[in-house]
């Protein structure tokens, strides 16, 4: 029982770290080719994902991307011009 917290965890971390691999832009990772992280991570879940994390994910890069918030009416010219 107390082993099954810590294995979910670690299932999550990779999960997340393939899914992040898989989804960056091809020439975005650095050090080394999307293959070989994606190969390092599977192979070892923690060690890979740390170094992938640190080392090998895109700099700036966010999970999510992030659309601009909703302008007003007032910042819309075509809307100002129909007053």
């Amino acid at each position: 029982m107390r082993t099954i917290l810590p294995t979910l965890l670690l299932l999550a971390f990779t999960v997340y770290c393939v899914v992040s691999i898989v989804q960056a832009p091809d020439g975005a990772v650095r050090n080394l080719p999307k293959w070989a992280w994606l190969l390092l991570v599977l192979f070892f879940p923690l060690a890979g994902g740390l170094a992938y994390v640190i080392a090998g994910r895109p700099v700036g890069a966010a999970p999510i991307a992030r659309r601009p918030g909703p302008r007003g009416p007032d910042d819309d010219e075509e809307f100002l011009k129909g007053l």
